[in-house]
């Protein structure tokens, strides 16, 4: 006898095989309805394989070996950055990320402030920390 495959299955056998750490709700959209994939995707995060870091945005989660809760396999500034480049928006460096590099300012930049050309409104954050943009333009 056959085991039963579900949608959830499915996802899990494809995030095993994806090599990023971010991924859109649109890569799953192919295995199901909207709302059944976004039902799996929940409860995917309640499970704690995946953690979710804005609208149609997730993560791989893992297990801390400190404090035992699910946190995400790279940090923040790194996950933002994947993920907006997903979504084909184009990232630049920020004034203070430029003065860094240029010796100017002795100011390490957090990385939490991400330079972006045009406009964007999409919010990116992981518990109580959230990605904000500076428009550059060149």
């Amino acid at each position: 006898m056959r085991p039963s495959r579900t949608i959830t299955d499915a996802i899990r056998r494809r995030l095993s095989r994806k090599r990023g750490n971010v991924f859109l709700r649109a890569d799953f959209e192919d295995l199901g309805g909207y709302d059944q994939v976004g039902r799996c995707l929940r409860n995917l995060v309640k499970d704690g394989a995946l953690l979710k870091i804005g609208y149609g945005l997730y993560v791989r989660a893992k297990t801390s070996a400190l404090t035992g809760e699910i946190v995400s396999t790279k940090s923040l500034p790194d996950l933002a950055r994947e993920a907006l480049a997903r979504l084909d928006v184009p990232i630049v460096l920020t004034k203070a990320e430029i003065d860094y590099r240029d010796d100017l300012s002795t100011q390490v930049p957090t990385g939490r402030r991400i330079g972006v050309r045009g406009r964007i409104s999409r919010k990116i954050s992981l518990r109580n920390a959230e990605i904000s943009y500076e428009r550059v333009s060149l």
